[in-house]
């Protein structure tokens, strides 16, 4: 798990660095648990671009990850640590006992050969899947349910973490990577350790062209835009846009609120993100 600079021989690799994969045991994805995965570019189903600057990139597969972790109290066995192009993690395969194959989010310090298990009273070790009350305080947790039984919806990318505060009235309370502490059910499932390969965010791309492999298309600011496109276009010379910055169509983008769904789950935030 580390980071590799490249030689300086082009302009796009000067300042370039990519993962070095040492982690990684194998090339290939188990293909019972791949599915294809078709571009739409930002495009809805009626053709209409709803999210700006998709397009074009590598070719993938897509990995079913569980997220569930609801094979309870069968013993599984980490056969590969693999690269996933749909996240930033890393994903395990795992063997269980009884012959089935399931990916799982890799956690930090899990190496093949480990042992795992889901359940109820099972041991507190990196990898495992508990309910929450079964976890003490302190502990650092990933992959978390927000509702029982729905799957881990939270902290699932490249070194998160969040952390055990305390249990109290049925909840737990969590301080996630975004520095927001909230209640979650404790009967929700999450997975003891940290996510791996934590090394992801000092990547640095280097050039325009690694953006296209993903799949990232230019952004353009509105300022060298013309009217008839954004609300900051026009004017003479270079111009500032000449009002507070909005969208495209006319939002204010700086400290407007737009949360409209789910204000039922206010009550479970206790401290906002930074």
């Amino acid at each position: 798990m580390g980071v590799r600079s490249l030689k300086p021989v082009t302009p796009g690799s000067r300042f370039a660095s990519r993962a070095d994969f040492s982690e990684l045991t194998t090339d290939k994805p188990e293909k019972s648990l791949t599915v294809a995965l078709r571009k739409k570019g930002g495009r809805n189903n009626t053709g209409r671009i709803t999210v700006r600057r998709r397009g074009g990139g590598h070719r993938r597969r897509y990995r079913i990850v569980d997220y569930k972790r609801d094979k309870f109290d069968v013993k599984g066995k980490v056969a590969t640590i693999e690269y996933d192009p749909n996240r930033s993690a890393y994903i395990s395969l795992i063997h269980y006992e009884d012959g089935e194959k399931r990916y799982i989010l890799a956690p930090l310090d899990l190496p093949v050969g480990s042992q795992i298990i889901s359940g109820e009273k099972v041991p507190l070790k990196v990898g495992n899947a508990l309910k929450l009350f079964n976890i003490p305080t302190g502990l650092l947790v990933h992959n978390v349910e927000m509702v029982p039984g729905k799957g881990g919806q939270m902290v699932r990318s490249a070194g998160g973490y969040a952390q055990i505060m305390a249990h109290d009235n049925g909840f737990t309370t969590l301080k996630l990577p975004s520095g927001e502490i909230r209640l979650v059910s404790e009967r929700c499932m999450a997975t003891i350790g940290q996510v791996g390969n934590r090394t992801f965010e000092q990547i640095i791309s280097g050039k325009a062209g690694r953006s296209r492999w993903l799949g990232k298309r230019p952004k353009v600011r509105g300022v060298v835009m013309n009217p008839v496109d954004h609300p900051h276009g026009g004017g003479e010379g270079k111009t500032s846009g000449g009002r507070h910055p909005v969208t495209p169509w006319g939002k204010p983008t700086k400290g407007f609120k737009t949360r409209k769904k789910n204000k039922k789950s206010n009550s479970m935030i206790i401290k906002r993100r930074k």
